[in-house]
């Protein structure tokens, strides 16, 4: 180490003065030697930015050695600083080897080194094939499916499991809880249903007739409105409003408390969370979207009346007489069949959901984002598979 007078070793301020670092090179070996000497503080090496980045561009051959044997003292940024160079100059293919460090300062330039690296922006991945991106694109698709799949079983597994131990008096039975949901889910969704399939078959009715006027066949409206209301409409939308008002409730609702830990405290005392909060909201939804259905059906039939009665003059008689003769029992109950089985899947993709929820703000609306957009697609998906059965049994 570099001794210092006594003159040096103290400054005015009471401190051990520096040594000014220093950066000599030698040719030795084929090759470049570079001694680093001084003192290489946070305070001292400002002043060999300049000396370094010429350093670092410079031709110095295929081998350099940069020696530090004769460095005094250093700290973090001494030894950062050290490293960038050594870095700096391997940059262009040439072997570069740092030497000379004492055994006191080893641990340090190995942690400087470690930040270093992991500082480092990652590597511009290759350029792939198009068509093997393509074909792992649709592989990552059939495992999202598969981790889907296995997430709606667990939700339909636990809430049996649950219904089985309610029904076997192994737990409490809470029917509180259910008609609670019931409240929520159906009481309280009518009024936006009732007015929205008012207007719907308000629109279909004005549009039927509207077509059929330029055939003769005004009157064929009320055959039109129906079946159309009965079969596909009613339950149809019925099912898409539920979709993003209770759908994306149970994954708030569930994804709020995950956030909480409150299903975690649930696992915690001994209860299956899925069968004490997911089976309330399956059943209720079951219960509810059936009977809003029906409620959703009489209210587009109503708007479908008052509306070809002021648009096309047909009285209000002619108007259920013509249902009557249109409609039979089949056209009635193919639409409320499928509400229990849309409510289901509504009640699955939202519980998964929310289950899957971490622990951001953002996670949550993305999850309830998923749920509304998920039981969507799966409910129309759902109407096309019965409309695709009931054409193949000639119904």
């Amino acid at each position: 180490m570099l001794q210092a007078s006594k003159a040096d070793e103290t400054a005015a301020s009471g401190r051990l003065s520096s040594v000014r670092p220093a950066l000599e090179g030698e040719k030795r070996d084929g090759g470049v030697r570079l001694v680093a000497s001084g003192d290489w503080l946070s305070r001292t090496v400002g002043e060999m930015e300049g000396l370094l980045a010429e350093t670092a561009r410079s031709n110095l051959g295929g081998s350099v050695v940069l020696d530090c044997s004769k460095v005094g003292r250093i700290d973090t940024a001494g030894a950062f600083v050290l490293e960038r160079l050594t870095q700096d100059l391997s940059a262009d293919g040439r072997r570069v080897e740092l030497a000379g460090v004492p055994n006191r300062n080893a641990a340090l330039f190995s942690a400087v080194r470690a930040a270093m690296a992991k500082q480092q922006p990652p590597e511009r991945p290759a350029r792939r094939n198009l068509l093997l991106a393509l074909f792992a694109s649709v592989g990552g698709g059939v495992y999202g499916v598969r981790d889907e799949a296995v997430s709606a079983l667990n939700i339909i597994g636990g809430a049996i499991y649950g219904a089985g131990n309610r029904l076997a008096g192994r737990t409490q039975r809470r029917p509180a809880a259910i008609f609670n949901q019931l409240d929520q889910m159906g009481v309280k969704a009518i009024p936006i249903i009732v007015l929205i399939t008012f207007l719907i078959g308000g629109i279909i009715a004005q549009q039927g007739a509207f077509q059929l006027r330029r055939f003769g066949g005004e009157v064929y409206a009320v055959n039109l409105v129906g079946i159309l209301v009965l079969r596909e409409i009613g339950v149809l939308l019925t099912a898409i409003m539920i979709a993003g008002r209770s759908g994306s409730a149970i994954t708030a609702e569930l994804g709020s408390m995950k956030m909480r830990e409150e299903i975690d405290a649930l696992h915690v005392i001994g209860l299956n969370p899925i069968g004490v909060l997911v089976f309330p909201r399956l059943l209720a939804l079951a219960i509810a979207l059936p009977l809003l259905t029906v409620l959703a059906n009489l209210s587009a039939l109503l708007g479908g009346m008052l509306t070809l009665k002021l648009y096309s003059g047909i009285s209000i008689a002619n108007y259920l007489q013509g249902i009557q003769n249109s409609v039979d029992l089949f056209t009635v109950f193919s639409g409320l069949i499928k509400a229990p089985f849309m409510a289901v899947v509504i009640g699955i993709v939202g519980a998964a959901e929310g289950m899957k929820v971490g622990g951001s703000a953002e996670s949550l609306g993305l999850r309830v984002t998923a749920s509304v957009v998920k039981s969507i697609f799966l409910v129309i998906v759902m109407d096309g598979l019965f409309a695709i059965f009931y054409a193949s049994i000639g119904l």
